[in-house]
């Protein structure tokens, strides 16, 4: 281990990995100097209550709470909204889309105390220590990064909680939390438990965010959501901020067992896990949005965004937000977003969100056009011979076939 650390910012928690990363780093790099960062990106009052003195008690010398609330909704949920990303057809990418705010700001802190290295908690299994790593190297690539996870020998819950233990430094963590959890504004992810058996059905336990879809009302609950290019900019009427929109959007659709789903992802690293995600304001924002794109788009252009969508999906899973492939892609769909002011009414009930009603001063959407009744706007004599154009190649194919 490199022994020219002298100050360390470290992303914090306050839970058990954390708070064994602080006196670590303190005795295998000399004595550095650890800073503690925590990012408050709406993962809720408790997990925040009394950080600072936690992480003081376990040998940080100073600890930084920084409020990324607004911004992480406005800069970063809100333009992959645009690109409508769904990973392998299911996550909304909450643990994903999160990273990079939190990165950035990681960055800040380190640059502003001076610091020699930055360092996380993650695993040297999962997803997340790549997508830090990434966004370190294209904002501060100067920065040692240190990874205590892939150069310790603690292997389990309990080699850390002795570890603490052995340095009388206090933790609330016990041997026995089951489930691995990561919230933010826009969801909340669980893992571990019997969740590590693809078989095994989710236990109620499990569930944090959302009510049990058989146990939510019988009446159907609807919210307007009003768009101007793009952004949310009201619910039922009412202008709010991003993250004020957000956190409504979560208590009326989680109260109605909105955005539960359990899937088995592919990760970067080459594993498969099995999660399960809770996204209730998330779902209703995108099925809004997808509602409204029906409206606006015309084939064409919702074909190359649907597409766009499916590559930023692997993009942000991958932790590649801050290149220019990202920034790229961004751009087209920011370009569609630009059409995209209407309001749009989902109705929410027994675990489903469904688009009832959508307007826009930009739809395409043509009654004229549309109706089965009788009109004066096209002439159904004209689809013969556009049918014969479009069908041509294969006319063509089954002559050549005749002829043989």
């Amino acid at each position: 281990m490199s022994q020219d650390i002298k100050k360390v910012v470290l992303a914090y928690s306050g839970g058990l990995d954390t708070s064994a990363i602080i006196p670590w780093l303190k005795e295998n790099y000399n004595g550095c100097e650890v800073v503690a960062f925590c990012a408050d990106v709406g993962q809720g009052d408790e997990e925040l209550e009394g950080i600072q003195e936690k992480a003081i008690a376990s040998g940080a010398s100073e600890c930084h709470v920084v409020d990324l609330k607004e911004e992480f909704v406005k800069d970063y949920i809100y333009p992959i909204v645009k690109t409508g990303a769904v990973y392998e057809g299911q996550y909304l990418l909450g643990t994903s889309m999160a990273r990079p705010v939190i990165a950035k700001a990681h960055v800040e802190v380190a640059l502003k105390v001076g610091a020699d290295a930055v360092c996380h908690g993650c695993t040297g299994k999962g997803n997340d220590q790549v997508r830090f790593e990434a966004c370190f190297a294209a904002l501060a690539p100067q920065l040692k990064v240190i990874a205590p996870w892939r150069e310790w020998d603690m292997v389990s819950r309990e080699d850390l909680l002795d570890y603490l233990d052995q340095r009388n430094i206090p933790c609330s963590a016990s041997l026995t939390k089951i489930y691995s959890r990561d919230a933010n504004a826009w969801h909340i992810s669980h893992e571990g438990g019997e969740l590590e058996d693809p078989w095994c059905e989710p236990s109620k336990e499990v569930w944090t965010m959302t009510t049990d879809p058989l146990d939510a009302p019988d009446t159907p609950e609807s919210v307007l959501l009003s768009f101007d290019k793009g952004e949310l900019v009201a619910v039922d009427g009412q202008t709010m901020s991003p993250y004020q929109s957000l956190v409504y959007l979560n208590d009326k659709a989680g109260a109605h067992g909105v955005g539960r789903v359990d899937i088995v992802e592919n990760r970067l690293v080459g594993m498969k896990s099995r999660g399960c995600y809770e996204t209730p304001g998330g779902t209703v924002l995108m099925a809004a949005y997808k509602g409204l794109e029906t409206l606006i788009l015309d084939k064409e252009s919702l074909k190359f965004r649907e597409s766009v969508g499916l590559e930023f999906s692997h993009v942000i899973y991958d932790g590649r937000w801050f290149t220019p492939l990202a920034q790229a892609q961004m751009a087209a769909c920011h370009a569609f977003a630009e059409q995209l002011t209407g309001d749009v009414v989902v109705k929410l009930y027994k675990g489903q969100a469904v688009v009832t009603q959508r307007r826009s001063p930009n739809s395409l959407y043509s009654e004229e056009f549309a109706t089965f009744g009788e009109d004066d706007v096209y002439d159904q004599k004209h689809a013969e011979g556009f049918i014969r154009l479009f069908s041509l190649s294969s006319r063509i194919k089954a002559l050549k076939a005749q002829e043989k």
